[in-house]
């Protein structure tokens, strides 16, 4: 059984998390060369390419089961960490960049309940890492390797993890009074919701497609769209009065309760069942994040 190197193994990692040779090198403080020399050795030792040298510079399936395996030798480490901080109190708690704790969250949940569940664990020194995708993608971050976590939309568990479901958040259209005064007098209808722009995440997302496809029974939606990568940013552009938009009833709840948006249907609202998969692993640092989120997510969700 072959015993990676782990320099070069965190190389390969830097390489891939940061997007090319240079910044991986500015991350571990050696050099170019040298990043270029370890992951040499590493893709001798491994008998296979590990990284497509394109733009931008992705991992090969052997790479990405590299990739996996660094991201497990770091949880074990950090759960040492752990483990020696309650035996020697007074010992160091900076933890080493290389070494943080990756997780993908949907930017809605992010914005709304998953922040405050977290707050617990990385006042205690967890070194967290927190990347964002759309819902139905997260789990690709978890399939490729690159994290330990995801909250996704995905049901049925990913090959070596686990899966608990966290429940369901609402969605509902909104819009600024007297955008929806001037454009939708009498609230959104089958007729009028070509006549409108409705304010998107991203190309990704189709929250808004969907509402108005389920809200009105229709096949085919296409909609006149703006995008703004941001869930606050989405929220702020709706109050603007750029557009209507379909948002989190957690996001939207405040400014509808002090009428500065309207719910254009008041009788429909779109649940999206959310999950929390993770490697299926013995772990504190684990089974903490784990127990954080379904908490958080059993009083935030339906």
């Amino acid at each position: 059984m072959n015993t990676f190197d782990p320099h070069a193994l965190e190389c390969l990692a830097a390489i891939v998390e940061e997007g090319g040779f240079e910044r991986a090198a500015q991350r571990l403080s050696i050099t170019q060369s040298a990043v270029s020399q370890r992951l040499r050795a590493l893709e001798a030792q491994a008998g296979t390419v590990l990284i497509v040298r394109s733009r931008p510079l992705k991992a090969t399936p052997a790479g990405q089961l590299l990739l996996k395996h660094t991201k497990q030798m770091r949880l074990l480490r950090v759960d040492l960490d752990r483990d020696l901080r309650e035996l020697t109190p007074g010992g160091s708690k900076r933890a080493r960049e290389d070494e943080c704790i990756s997780i993908a969250i949907n930017a809605d949940s992010i914005a709304s309940w998953a922040l405050p569940a977290l707050d617990s664990l990385v006042c205690q020194g967890l070194p967290l890492e927190i990347i964002t995708d759309d819902q139905d993608f997260t789990d690709e971050w978890l399939r490729s390797g690159q994290v330990l976590g995801c909250v996704t939309t995905l049901k049925q568990a990913l090959r070596g993890c686990k899966v608990v479901p966290l429940g369901a958040m609402r969605y509902v259209a909104v819009a600024a009074p007297e955008l929806a005064r001037q454009r939708l007098p009498e609230g959104l209808s089958p007729h009028n919701f070509r006549d409108i722009p409705f304010v998107a995440f991203n190309r990704k997302d189709d929250m808004q497609a969907e509402f108005v496809s389920q809200c009105f029974g229709l096949k085919r939606v296409t909609l006149s769209q703006l995008f703004v990568p941001s869930s606050e940013g989405q929220l702020r552009a709706v109050l603007a009065g750029w557009g209507a938009s379909v948002v989190p009833e957690l996001l939207a709840r405040e400014p509808l309760a002090q009428g500065r948006l309207v719910n254009l249907v008041p009788a429909h609202s779109l649940s999206i069942q959310l999950y929390w998969h993770c490697w299926n692993l013995e772990s504190e640092v684990l089974d903490a994040l784990s127990a954080a989120l379904t908490s958080a997510a059993a009083q935030a969700l339906v």
